[in-house]
């Protein structure tokens, strides 16, 4: 899966991981880093002039639930299935197995 244009990618990882691979620094898309209770709790201070939400953790499995969340919260949202090794892959040109 490629990053829509104009997209915001919603980062949903720990902020230790974060620090140790930033996802600034695989894609020029603005990074806004979200934990997943904000989402849940509609705390999240996200708009729709974001641009469509591409939302990604580790491995991909939080970034469904908290896809669905803003979706539900009227936002266009959408998990990227795989997580931060799936990105790294596809931004490689090696997307094979990137779930």
């Amino acid at each position: 899966m490629t990053l829509p244009e104009g997209a915001t990618v919603i980062d949903l990882r720990p902020a230790d991981l974060r620090a140790a691979e930033p996802l600034g620094d695989l894609t020029t898309l603005p990074v806004r880093a979200v934990n997943l209770q904000a989402i849940e709790d509609g705390a999240h201070g996200l708009t729709p002039d974001l641009g469509p939400l591409v939302v990604i953790c580790e491995r991909g499995v939080r970034s469904g639930l908290a896809a669905r969340y803003l979706s539900a919260d009227g936002l266009d949202a959408r998990a990227y299935p795989g997580g931060v090794p799936a990105l790294r892959a596809a931004l490689s040109g090696n997307e094979a197995g990137g779930n």
